[in-house]
């Protein structure tokens, strides 16, 4: 597996806040990528402007370069695939990025980003894939509302781990996991230590709110 070329990385001179590619309106870069389909694994570079999340969810076919490919389940190196110039977006149920698939938030939307969004920790199913991380949504939506149609084709998932079975197939030091919410068929709200759902305590609360009254 190609792990380690999308880990976290400080941002290359042409990246940095202020310049036109940080804006998302400078000229078409090439976002280091890897995407899980049902069959395959795919890596490369995507040619997008702007957000990397922002142009699948346009639900267009992408360019791609420099692409390599192989099983899913990596029984097999990946292999280079030259003739392979275009993805649809549709076909592609995790895309992992890596930090430079957005451009970086100023001070102010980072504070506005943790005002205005409540955070989950949450094990998404995509069979044959299940992804445990933290999705970050607006006040009043809950979770399990990731399963509703929405204009919104691929939802962020941060410090996430993607697992095949009880086989993790990314790597758990990448910036973000993209999910195809078309794929999604549950959602449950876990502790993300353990990936399973919390479980409560014996005995009664001492009084005040309990966690699972926050959940609900």
């Amino acid at each position: 597996m190609p792990f380690g070329f999308l880990r976290r990385k400080k941002a290359a001179p042409s990246a940095v806040a202020g310049t036109p590619e940080s804006t998302g309106q400078g000229p078409r870069t090439g976002i280091a990528f890897e995407a899980l389909t049902e069959e395959w694994r795919i890596a490369g570079r995507m040619h997008v402007s702007g957000r990397l999340s922002d142009a699948l969810n346009r639900r267009e076919p992408l360019d791609i370069s420099d692409v390599t490919w192989g099983p899913v389940d990596s029984t097999a190196p990946l292999e280079p695939a030259p003739g392979l110039r275009s993805v649809d977006p549709y076909d592609l149920i995790l895309v992992v990025t890596g930090g430079d698939s957005t451009p970086p938030l100023t001070d102010a939307e980072r504070e506005a980003h943790r005002v205005h969004k409540v955070s989950y920790d949450v094990a998404l199913e995509l069979p044959p894939f299940r992804v445990v991380g933290t999705v970050f949504l607006h006040p009043g939506s809950e979770p399990e509302r990731l399963l509703d149609r929405s204009t919104e084709m691929f939802v962020p998932v941060v410090d996430a781990v993607g697992y095949q079975g009880d086989v993790v197939v990314t790597d758990p030091e990448i910036e973000a996991i993209l999910v195809n919410r078309f794929y999604l068929r549950g959602v449950e709200q876990v502790d993300k230590r353990t990936g399973q759902k919390p479980q409560r305590l014996p005995g009664q609360p001492l009084g005040g709110t309990s966690w699972h009254e926050r959940s609900r």
